[in-house]
């Protein structure tokens, strides 16, 4: 670099090195060779010598300076991989703000937002012209929302909660082409994406499954060009993915769709974040450091200024704290599109095979008067054919010999086999009384599915569940059995839906089973037809209420009220701290000190280890973080000279740390 007066000012490259140790979570300063000068650019890949183990890692560079940190002689960048900017800055900037949140390593995010190099893509994606885009986006018109309200928070960078309308709509990509049928909320984020693309921005829209994906793809076929739509999935094979971010570095505003990981792509002008459904347990990243996709989206919003949008049929507590205390705007429908919800007790049918089937009298005839009009759908809770086997003889549920594992049976006629590991039971017998028998014990889709048969002869059988997985079906007369979020969109929607085992998904215990239950039922209940009844059986009280009388956030109010009283998530924050009980001691002796923090355990876990959780409020977090990172790289950086890094290997941390565990205070933990 020339500063002007013809001396040459050396250049040095800050990298970010691609590591899981949290000792190496900061920038390094390495000299770029005049050789390197034009390609070491920020976002670049390099490769960069570690001189205190004698390697070579590999890297990004974040960027570039005439003066570093460091004083003395820098090592050189051993090689720029290549040309292409992957990491982009506002990318960079979310990874280092996310990390500091949860108390990981940016280089940990970094890995979940930029694929793993494909040479051949990367190299026909350099070389090509840059392609002729459609012509401006025409923004659509939003159906049952206040489009003004829409378009004040693209221009403000605005923040909403959006309940979604439970209906189904046709779209159509062209003329010519089939209809296809999806979640009317599909359409709505659709629509808002236009409106950010006409504005000039691109439009970030996260959804939980290939499910929604499939339906949000196809709103946005019908209204956007197909050049103005990337897919970027943590799904699709490593080409397409890594050809879907490159795409994504360009000036052209895009809708980008994907599931959670979707929220790293590169957009410097981002108009729009939009996630559908962010309760659903598929925003949850299960890699460290754990950052949900609701943190992703509400970081990023206020780093970038865009809109951000939560759409939902139910919300979480979660954001509907961030109602409560004005961080997020609600945003409900110009007119009333209440389904109509018939709660019912599990009363015994008159009729011997309904009964059979789990169905009450007015659910029975629901479904056969709604059955000479298209199809019915019906929920359970478990797939398979019995979700649990017991012994015979003592009752006690029967386990798997290998594992302790819980048998189940797929089908009627299949061998009993694990539901953990798989193993079929060819031998089995009870550890409690040595008896060799087996009873069935619950109904899954299977056995639903042939007592339903039985209830309704005549009438066609679909079962959809994770073995099964049927995305749409017709309008004709059908019995759809199918697990929570497996149902398929029916053409026209549902004339009726029944909702069984509802008093079973209510009993597992966890923190977040009402809310659980009022999404799942909230989003069956929108498949149905205008007009349609939905019969939920077995369930009274404050969740009953809350669906017939459409009035979802009263429950959630109710529920948040008394987290606060409990000091339960989402009330305060907290954080799982797990590892030997000698450095989860000293973790959490460190944040004793902190101001309105308070520590449940350490308690032990199943594998050996000792848990602790750590609770503190809101405006806490920075300084729990803060000190709990610091505690994970003491512990990391003395177990490496405890081991005397052995052929040049660095032991793995011991300490883990997990920021807003959704699963905390479950019992299955």
């Amino acid at each position: 670099m020339n500063d002007g007066s013809g001396v040459t000012t050396p250049r040095i490259a800050r990298v970010l090195i691609d590591s899981p140790l949290p000792q190496l979570d900061r920038l390094f300063d390495y000299s770029i060779p005049a050789a390197m000068a034009e390609e070491a650019l920020p976002g670049v890949r390099v490769r960069v010598p570690l001189r205190s183990i004698g390697r070579v890692a590999d890297g990004f560079i974040v960027g570039v300076v005439g003066q570093g940190d460091y004083v003395g002689t820098l090592s050189e960048l051993e090689a720029v991989v290549s040309a292409a900017r992957v990491l982009a800055p506002e990318v960079w900037t979310l990874s280092r703000r996310l990390a500091d949140r949860a108390a990981g390593s940016a280089s940990d995010i970094v890995r979940l937002a930029v694929p793993k190099r494909q040479v051949r893509v990367e190299k026909a994606w350099l070389l090509e012209a840059a392609a002729e885009t459609s012509g401006p986006v025409t923004p659509i018109l939003l159906t049952g929302f206040d489009t003004d309200r829409i378009d004040l928070a693209l221009a403000t960078g605005g923040r909403l909660a959006v309940d979604a309308v439970p209906r189904v709509v046709e779209v159509r990509s062209s003329a010519d082409a089939p209809s296809e049928w999806v979640g009317h909320w599909a359409a709505t984020m659709a629509a808002t994406a236009t409106r950010a693309l006409a504005a000039g921005g691109s439009a970030i829209l996260a959804v939980p499954d290939y499910r929604d994906q499939e339906q949000l793809v196809a709103a946005l076929r019908a209204v956007l060009p197909a050049d103005r739509i990337v897919h970027l999935d943590a799904r699709q094979s490593n080409p397409d993915r890594y050809r879907a971010l490159l795409a994504c570095l360009g000036d052209t505003p895009l809708a980008i769709v994907g599931n959670r990981s979707v929220l790293y792509a590169p957009a410097v002008t981002l108009g729009l974040i939009a996630v559908w459904d962010e309760g659903d347990p598929l925003h949850n990243e299960p890699l460290s450091p754990y950052v949900h996709a609701r943190d992703i989206a509400l970081v990023r919003q206020e780093l970038q200024g865009c809109a951000l949008l939560f759409l939902s049929h139910a919300r979480s507590t979660e954001v509907e704290r961030l109602v409560e205390v004005g961080w997020l705007d609600e945003l409900a429908a110009t007119r009333p599109f209440a389904p109509k919800v018939l709660p019912t007790a599990q009363q015994q049918s008159q009729d011997r095979l309904a009964a059979q089937a789990r169905i009450p009298s007015s659910a029975w005839r629901e479904a056969r008067s709604a059955l000479e009009h298209g199809p019915v759908l019906v929920q359970v809770a478990r797939p398979g054919y019995a979700p649990r086997l017991a012994c015979a003889s003592c009752g006690n549920t029967a386990r798997c010999q290998r594992c302790e594992g819980p048998l189940r049976l797929k089908t009627a006629r299949s061998t009993p086999s694990c539901a953990w590991c798989g193993k079929l039971a060819t031998d089995w017998s009870c550890s409690n009384c040595a008896g060799t028998g087996l009873r069935l014990v619950g109904q899954g889709t299977g056995r639903t599915a042939e007592d339903l048969g039985r209830a309704f002869p005549g009438v066609r059988i679909i079962i959809a569940d994770g073995d099964r997985p049927i995305l749409t079906v017709d309008a004709e007369p059908a019995l759809v059995i199918a697990t929570r979020g497996a149902e398929p969109i029916a053409a026209g929607g549902y004339r009726a839906v029944l909702l069984l085992d509802g008093e079973r998904m209510i009993a597992r215990e966890s923190l977040r089973v009402g809310e659980d239950c009022l999404r799942w039922w909230s989003n069956a209940i929108a498949l149905a037809a205008p007009g349609a009844t939905t019969v939920l059986v077995g369930v009274g009280g404050a969740l009953a209420s809350a669906l017939a009388t459409w009035r979802r956030s009263d429950y959630l109010r109710a529920e948040l009220s008394d987290r606060r009283t409990l000091r339960f998530p989402p009330a305060v924050r907290v954080a799982t701290v797990t590892g030997t009980p000698e450095t989860v001691q000293a973790a959490v002796d460190i944040v004793r000190a902190i101001d309105r923090v308070d520590v449940l355990g350490p308690v032990e876990t199943a594998d050996g280890a000792v848990r602790a959780i750590v609770r503190f409020d809101y405006g806490e977090g920075a300084a729990v973080a803060s000190g709990l990172r610091a505690e994970v790289i003491r512990a990391a950086t003395s177990r490496r000279k405890q081991a005397g890094g052995a052929n040049g290997r660095v032991p793995l941390p011991t300490l883990r740390v997990r920021f807003d565990d959704a699963l905390s205070f479950d019992s299955a933990e």
